[in-house]
């Protein structure tokens, strides 16, 4: 009974890495691409800060009384414009976690309908084609942590982004590499290195 149980785990596993594998290359592309986004808001907060710093009554654009308004309503569209094609990203980051989540509950769920089938040998063992079902599961334990934290910290990270709100802006692209975790992401490349034979051979 508990050789079909592993068989089975080790089925919803294989997919299961698979689909991290795919979700991580995803993410990773997404969080580049949001890099020349948080570029240009960085640009639009100069400008507005240069605006700021210069009278424009005392210019010989002194004769357009409404520049200095227009001007900034376009600062503001401009911007609104990043800001949507930044929380499409973060729409599509947040399909990527869940999809992560959902992946490693499938296998906990199957995992705990088996508990009374398995012993602990049989979670526990490696062999040279597989780690063991336990360290799996933890590994797609350690990759969910990774990708819930780093959803949040990039959500609140946008929130905070607006124009009445320059110091943060003119910083946007740094904060936004910052939250980058590589030690995490190397873990998870670990990770998937360690399983490749196993997802290979199934």
């Amino acid at each position: 009974m508990s050789k079909s149980a592993i068989l089975t785990i080790h089925q919803v596993l294989r997919r299961c890495f698979q689909s991290l594998e795919s979700n991580q290359k995803l993410w990773m592309s997404l969080v580049a691409e949001c890099i020349p986004l948080m570029a240009s808001l960085e640009n639009l907060a100069e400008q507005s800060r240069a605006l700021s710093n210069v009278q424009l009554s005392n210019t010989p654009l002194k004769d357009f009384p409404q520049l200095e308004e227009l001007l900034r309503f376009k600062l503001s569209q401009a911007m609104d414009t990043v800001l949507c094609k930044l929380h499409e990203h973060l729409a599509s980051l947040q399909s990527l976690r869940d999809s992560v989540t959902h992946q490693v509950s499938n296998v906990v769920q199957l995992y705990e309908q088996n508990t009374d089938s398995l012993d602990l040998v049989s979670v526990t063992e490696r062999s040279a084609t597989a780690p063991s079902v336990a360290d799996m599961l933890e590994w797609l334990h350690n990759a969910e942590r990774h990708y819930q934290r780093q959803f949040m910290r990039r959500k609140i990270l946008l929130h905070t982004l607006s124009l009445g709100n320059l110091n943060i802006l003119v910083s946007a692209t740094k904060r936004w590499k910052d939250l980058e975790t590589p030690s995490a992401e190397d873990q998870i490349a670990d990770t998937l290195c360690k399983v490749s034979f196993f997802v290979e051979c199934g």
